[in-house]
């Protein structure tokens, strides 16, 4: 028997859709950019950290090679590359607790950081590196995006205070959308399963100054100060090292998006949360990627955007859908076609009662026990 795995892995050589304008899934080689300010005079102590933490790197999977750079003009700027056999190895390692305690030593010496992913295109070398260039996989095409760039924060807050949580995020007044001259605030997406909480930003411009931005503004600390007591995972936002690590570990990458052609302004949004079994997040992810590409080329689809957020065994889809999900087919909308694959990539299965129901019932039970709780979903103007 052919499992969802081997199906999805086997998909990986197929042209990319031009369509889809990010996904992590292509099998291309991944080049990763870490710029570094390390305060003044902490320069051996961060060259100490660093070795420790390469020799740990080294041996994780899908780790291929890095690169130590010190700006030649400011001794305090230091650059630190690091190639990948592919983004999903990657991102399942500085996703993990393995990954949080392994840099923990660097914060200590380092200013401020900015990591930068980037999936390889195009390379250029002489003769001598051509045999190894060939088992070197590259990116087929340039994606085209929309501008738009996607990121979720998802967290924990204690059993009994959903209802409080809800209202407090769903009651704040929006903060100013415009950043700077480059950068706004378009989209806020905040949505709520059982005690977990997804909150999916769109920005035009630059992510990390829409977050600081965000973070800054009076509102968003006052909601921010008042969820505190009902948090699972306790934070300071006073204490900068208490803050970064909660938003290191809140943090829910996108891993996929793809917009059909054909657009409705009333398309209604939707997020649904996919339980899945323990080390099958990324397997569940890249399927869910798989089908939503090819729902992109069927007209008959009321799915016109759909982004795919994960992180660990946490996996968010969130979708526009035309004519609202009650009237959308179960199978389209899930983007599942399968009981089988419900059954071997989640737990979906195990909460849907009546498993000698017929698949249409099956798929329209999952999709109900997956669908989150619409808690705001606000638009800029001129987003």
């Amino acid at each position: 028997m052919t499992t969802t795995s081997e199906r999805v892995a086997g998909s990986r050589a197929r042209q990319a859709s031009q369509r889809v304008s990010q996904s992590v899934f292509d099998g291309s080689r991944l080049r990763v950019v870490l710029l570094v300010d390390v305060y003044d005079g902490a320069q051996q102590q961060f060259l100490e950290a660093y070795e420790q933490l390469c020799n740990q790197v080294a041996s994780v999977p899908g780790h291929v090679s890095d690169q130590l750079c010190q700006s030649i003009e400011n001794p305090s700027q230091w650059l630190i590359t690091s190639e990948w056999e592919s983004a999903p190895p990657f991102l399942a390692w500085v996703n993990s607790e393995e990954h949080v305690a392994m840099v923990e030593p660097l914060h200590s010496c380092v200013r401020d950081t900015r990591s930068l992913r980037f999936h390889v295109v195009r390379e250029t070398g002489g003769p001598a590196a051509a045999p190894d260039q060939a088992k070197r996989r590259l990116q087929t095409s340039p994606r085209i995006g929309d501008g738009v760039i996607r990121h979720a924060l998802t967290f924990t807050v204690k059993p009994g205070s959903e209802e409080i949580v809800a209202k407090i995020l769903a009651d704040y007044a929006s903060p100013e959308p415009q950043v700077d001259d480059t950068t706004r605030l378009c989209r806020t997406s905040l949505f709520m399963h059982g005690n977990r909480v997804v909150r999916a930003i769109e920005v035009r411009g630059d992510l990390l100054s829409a977050l600081r931005h965000v973070s800054r503004q009076p509102e968003v600390r006052a909601v921010e100060e008042a969820i505190n007591p009902h948090l699972e995972q306790d934070r300071d936002l006073n204490d900068p090292e208490s803050a970064r690590v909660f938003f290191t570990r809140a943090a829910l990458p996108a891993v996929h998006h793809v917009t059909a052609e054909r657009q409705d302004a009333q398309a209604e949004r939707y997020a649904l949360h996919y339980p899945t079994r323990p080390d099958r997040g990324m397997k569940l992810a890249e399927l869910l990627a798989r089908q939503d590409e090819a729902a992109a080329d069927d007209p008959r689809s009321p799915v016109l955007r759909s982004t795919i957020f994960q992180r660990d065994d946490v996996v968010v889809r969130l979708i526009d859908v035309r004519g609202g999900l009650e009237a959308a087919d179960p199978v389209q909308a899930l983007g599942l076609s399968d009981p089988g694959q419900v059954a071997e990539l989640t737990t979906l299965q195990d909460d849907a009662a009546g498993a000698s129901a017929s698949k249409d019932s099956r798929l329209a039970r999952f999709l109900e026990l997956a669908r989150m709780d619409l808690v705001t979903d606000r638009r800029s103007p001129d987003a």
